[in-house]
């Protein structure tokens, strides 16, 4: 069992371009060790009292708790949506390899 400092942030983006910009920009700002676009996701919701559905794009982003706070709120600065999606799970086991390369990309 880890110690719980891994986390995966699922977000959805209106566009690949969305999508692709927000990764980089996570990546680069070390804010994100590694971002998965997965494209093409069909999504059902309730907005603005109605059921609502768009095609969208999501991204499987792997980072710490230590970096959420600023994950977050720099995704809502580069989010199109007023209420974009973020949602943390965490990471509870995994390759200790794969997690220590995690681990060092966001230093």
């Amino acid at each position: 069992m880890l110690k719980n400092i891994f986390r995966v942030v699922l977000v959805t983006c209106s566009s690949r371009e969305e999508a692709e910009k927000i990764s980089k920009i996570l990546v680069e700002e070390r804010l994100a060790a590694c971002v998965n676009v997965v494209s093409t996701v069909k999504s059902f919701f309730w907005w603005e009292g109605k059921i609502d559905e768009a095609e969208e794009h999501l991204l499987i982003i792997k980072t710490s708790v230590e970096k959420m706070e600023k994950l977050i709120e720099r995704v809502k600065e580069l989010h199109s949506y007023s209420v974009p999606e973020i949602i943390s799970l965490p990471i509870l086991e995994g390759n200790k390899d794969y997690l220590k390369w995690v681990e060092e990309s966001l230093k």
